[in-house]
């Protein structure tokens, strides 16, 4: 910068100290090839007129113009001026006024521009500077870059809908280069020896310009062709070309250079719709596009070779990308469609089937259409699938939202239907009643009936018992019991089942609590089994639709063990009593003689006491107060998901208080309770 100082004639030393110090003081205005490229395209990209810009600096620069670089970086930072500007452009609109002239908006303002034939001295430079530092006010604004559209637009994301999504981190959205799309509008280090194209030889110009075209296949800038900044977010990729290009050679260019915005376009929509909020059926998708994408960028790494050995020429890349210049046509397509409906779920699906209707008569193009709906109903038709067989509706970043409502809605009213239908009409409550009277050995009289009829059967092996005899027996029990006034008496059933209650039980443990290795060496073979009457037998229970949606072989299952448990301990409590019958006949003897018997009559009597207070245990600690919360619980439900929770709580209290989701306490109760039969046969 040049310091200006006045000289007095009252100074005692001469001008030419002042001229010295003139010249000490001076700071040369420097000018890299780096600033002068970087100020072109900033140009450039604010300029409505690019392409006569660069063409016409171009022809300034070979014509060996002076100070013409810094001219450039002189409007380059004019550019980030708005203020300056909007003063200017009045001046200049003042000024023409006066003059009686017209204004163009792509014209440079007349008092930057020098004369027709004259030069810019730099002097005229200091003054222009001068100018602009006196008219600065406040700060530039800031080039945005399309990095920086992204994260800004998934930051308003996060924020515009409501979903629980993971936390992503800060460096995500600092980091502009984690981006595969182009950037532009960040400084870097340039080329120091880039020259016009139009002074090179036609197949050096070609040579250039088709390391710039891979270049840009790939999201990178080149020296001749520069990518501009959006001017807005789903706006396609424009580019700059070196105008001084052989007319031939610009032509084809401008022919291939939509592939490479497409591609910006396809990877743009990449990485902003594999973020969490897009939801699962847009992750998809862009995993799928992420996959073509690889596959195109190895035809670029082909393409690079060919032209690295000296094989490639324009018209030979212009042969090779066709198939790749239709698919990202497509996938731009499919990107634009989905960004400017803001899709999202079921709405990208609807999308794509369009879009691949739109396709009929085009092979290639509904094959490549129909992969990307593919890939995109997986997680849609997982949560389709949840939704049908189970009823649960998984959907974390509120892709089915719109539709939410209405299938709650839905839901309520169909499950309160189901719910009276199952209640009143169908008497559900009733049928688990009837259930707990026979499974539970609720009816007393009928299970001692049932007992002493088949006593005979029970002890036989299970390949000699006759089922249908079994059935007669059950359905005179139940017809000379209490049991009579029973009205689903008749869906009560005999089941002879292969294993015994040891084995069902660890074997449904070693599934549920994957510990199949520590529970296998208490699991029998079912051919290495024999079986007793009394250790196969369990009834079944016939239930038809919709109660089986309540009570299903799964809740039946359970009632089978609960039943099987019960059952044993009460028949080891009917042989300990047949002992103390027995017992009796020691009275006519002597009391020397009876003495003899006194230690197994008290070891009999401690275990009919055991058995009978661990059989009072499970019938009025257990299974009473948790039927009478289960009661409680189901006078307040609403739909038919808390009947089946309700149902399923009570089942599984019985089964844990009961011991027998325990295999170390089941083990030790089936060995008391095999003592006590062993000792009943002895006595």
């Amino acid at each position: 910068m040049l310091y200006l100082c006045r000289v007095r004639s009252t100074d005692k030393v001469g001008p030419e100290v002042y001229t010295e110090m003139l010249l000490k003081n001076t700071t040369p205005y420097i000018t890299t090839n780096v600033s002068a490229n970087q100020s072109k395209r900033k140009i450039a990209e604010a300029s409505k007129t690019p392409i006569e810009f660069l063409a016409k600096y171009d022809d300034l620069k070979s014509k060996n113009v002076r100070d013409l670089d810094m001219l450039v970086f002189l409007l380059s930072k004019l550019v980030d001026e708005d203020q300056v500007k909007d003063v200017l452009e009045r001046t200049f609109k003042d000024k023409a006024d006066a003059q009686g002239a017209t204004t163009a908006p792509h014209e440079i303002p007349a008092q930057l521009t020098a004369p027709q034939g004259s030069k810019f001295t730099p002097q005229n430079v200091i003054e222009i500077q001068t100018q602009l530092r006196r008219l600065k006010e406040g700060p530039a604004v800031s080039q945005v870059t399309s990095s920086e559209m992204l994260r800004k637009a998934l930051r308003e994301k996060q924020v515009q809908r409501n979903v629980n999504v993971p936390h992503q981190p800060d460096w995500l959205f600092q980091r502009s280069c984690l981006t595969m799309d182009f950037i532009v509008g960040v400084d870097g280090p340039t080329d120091s020896n880039i020259v016009p194209l139009g002074s090179l030889p036609t197949m050096m110009q070609e040579h250039a310009i088709l390391d710039d075209i891979l270049c840009c296949m790939q999201g990178i800038e080149g020296k001749y062709i520069l990518a501009r900044a959006l001017t807005e977010r789903y706006a396609p990729k424009e580019f700059m070309i070196d105008q001084s290009l052989d007319s031939s050679l610009l032509e084809m260019v401008k022919r291939i250079l939509p592939l490479a915005s497409n591609y910006s376009t396809v990877v743009r929509f990449i990485e902003e719709k594999s973020a969490f909020e897009y939801g699962l059926v847009n992750h998809a998708l862009s995993s799928a596009m992420r996959t073509l994408v690889k596959d195109y960028m190895m035809l670029v790494t082909q393409l690079e070779q060919q032209l690295r050995v000296g094989n490639l020429s324009l018209q030979k890349l212009w042969f090779y990308i066709q198939p790749s210049m239709k698919t990202l046509d497509i996938m731009a397509s499919v990107a634009n469609s989905i960004n400017r409906g803001e899709c999202i779920g079921g709405a990208v699906l609807s999308m794509l089937h369009e879009k691949t209707s739109s396709f009929i008569g085009d092979v290639k193009g509904q094959e490549l259409c129909l992969y990307l709906t593919q890939s995109a109903c997986v997680p849609y038709f997982e949560i389709l699938e949840k939704w049908i067989y189970k009823g649960i509706i998984t959907d974390p970043y509120s892709e089915e939202k719109k539709y939410f409502e209405h299938i709650e809605r839905a839901y309520g009213y169909s499950s309160k239907l189901l719910l009276n239908l199952l209640m009143d009409e169908k008497e559900l409550m009733a049928r688990i009643r009837s259930i707990k009277h026979y499974f539970l050995l609720d009816k007393g009289d009928f299970i001692v009936q049932f007992m002493d009829m088949t006593e005979d059967e029970m002890k036989q092996d299970l390949e000699n018992i006759h089922p249908t005899r079994l059935e007669s027996l059950l359905e005179l029990a139940l017809r000379t019991s209490t049991a009579n006034v029973d009205p689903f008496k008749d869906d009560l059933k005999v089941d002879l089942l292969q294993f015994d209650l040891i084995t069902q039980m660890f074997t449904i443990l070693s599934i549920e609590t994957n510990m199949e290795g520590d529970y296998k060496k208490f699991i029998s073979d079912p051919t290495d089994m024999h079986l007793s009457g009394l250790e196969s037998f369990s009834f079944d229970y016939v239930v038809k639709w919709p109660v089986s949606l309540v009570l299903n072989r799964k809740a039946l299952t359970r009632y089978q063990m609960l039943f099987r448990h019960l059952f044993y301990t009460k028949h080891v409590e009917r042989q300990l009593c047949s002992v103390w019958v027995g017992n009796k006949t020691a009275k006519m003897y002597s009391i020397q003689s009876a003495r003899w018997y006194s230690a197994a009559f008290a070891l009999r009597q401690r275990m009919l006491n055991f058995v009978q207070n661990f059989e009072y245990y499970m019938m009025f600690e257990v299974v009473e107060p948790s039927w009478h919360i289960f009661q409680t619980n189901m006078q307040n439900v609403s739909n038919v998901d808390d009947v089946l929770a309700y149902h399923s709580d009570f089942l599984s209290d019985c089964l844990k208080d009961c011991m027998l989701t325990n295999p170390q306490l089941l083990k030790i109760v089936h060995k008391l309770m095999m003592v006590c039969v062993t000792f009943s046969n002895f006595i």
